[in-house]
């Protein structure tokens, strides 16, 4: 029952042998004997599996249910959701330019009077700013 338990939570967390073995300072080997159940992990390295995968000994060894987390956003994604929704947000003021000046030409020339520093090139510019950095967040975080 530890053998299937240990491969659980570490695939539940989506780990390789090698990082978990990483993780505990042991060989990718120790890993992966324990989860065949050709050997049994030493007491103090029972105790930091349970510290690192958030569980009881109990828990660990199938004396007690496991409790699964919800799962959590992979670190790293908040940046990817938020360089998506600024490129987003760039390409749909730059649309809706493009269509206020297909549609009403005189309504976009009168941008450019209500701002001193030409306001056409502004929302344009502010447009690209957006994308600029949805795109270097998205860059980033591959």
């Amino acid at each position: 029952m530890l053998h299937e338990t240990i491969a659980a939570l570490r695939r539940g967390r989506g780990l390789s042998q090698e990082q978990l073995a990483e993780a505990l300072g042991v060989s990718r080997q120790s890993v992966s004997k324990w989860e065949t159940g050709q050997a049994t992990p030493e007491l103090d390295r029972l105790r930091a599996m349970c510290a690192f995968f958030g569980v009881t000994l109990d828990q660990l060894t199938g004396e007690a249910p496991l409790k699964t987390p919800p799962a959590a956003d992979p670190p790293g994604r908040a940046g990817v959701k938020l360089g998506a929704a600024l490129c987003l947000l760039g390409t749909l003021c730059l649309l809706l330019y493009g269509i206020l000046l297909l549609a009403s030409p005189e309504a976009a020339a009168q941008l450019d009077g209500s701002v001193t520093l030409r306001g056409t090139g502004l929302l344009i510019a502010g447009c690209f700013a957006l994308l600029g950095a949805g795109a270097a967040l998205l860059r980033r975080k591959k």
